[in-house]
């Protein structure tokens, strides 16, 4: 992989996320098509996968490095608003401490359009996954613990963030 933190922004002003994901998702919807095509649907959602992980975390690195007081769960949580912009996402905070950030969606607009897309089987690949991959770009001290998402069928996506150095199991 390339060093790729300063070829681009990390977000172009005026282009919200939700808007960002259903471009790359018209161009990944035929990417997916053509492999499935060729190689069967598990070699298809494989590629994606690699595709979109690779992406999530050039992007925490271009985050990152445009970050003027550096990385941190403050700064993680202050660009919050670019993914729930036009009410792509309803989230309910449930607390917040010095290392640890924890919230529910209760509403995933992004779901609701790669079902619209007919990309229902992969949205999972094409946004869920993203959240942890995009945080291990933008500092590997953010971790993201989910267990379920509305994508996979569950009444909302359980996130919780943790902010810190790992600490070996005593």
């Amino acid at each position: 992989m390339t060093d790729t933190k300063a070829a681009a922004p990390a977000h172009l002003p005026g282009l919200s996320m939700y808007d960002k994901r259903r471009i790359e998702a018209e161009i990944l919807k035929h990417v997916y098509d053509a492999v499935t095509e060729s190689h069967g649907k598990a070699e298809a959602a494989k590629v994606v996968a690699e595709a979109v992980t690779r992406s999530a975390i050039e992007q925490g690195q271009r985050f990152a490095a445009e970050a003027p007081a550096g990385t941190s769960l403050q700064g993680f949580i202050d660009m919050q608003d670019l993914w729930t912009k036009g009410g792509a996402l309803d989230v309910e905070v449930l607390g917040r401490t010095e290392d640890t950030y924890s919230f529910n969606v209760t509403r995933c607009r992004y779901s609701e359009m790669y079902k619209e897309m007919g990309l229902g089987e992969i949205g999972h690949l094409l946004s869920c996954q993203r959240d942890g991959t995009f945080c291990e770009g933008y500092d590997p001290k953010l971790k993201l613990e989910r267990t379920q998402t509305i994508m996979q069928g569950a009444s909302h996506c359980d996130f919780r963030f943790r902010y810190g150095e790992d600490k070996p199991a005593a």
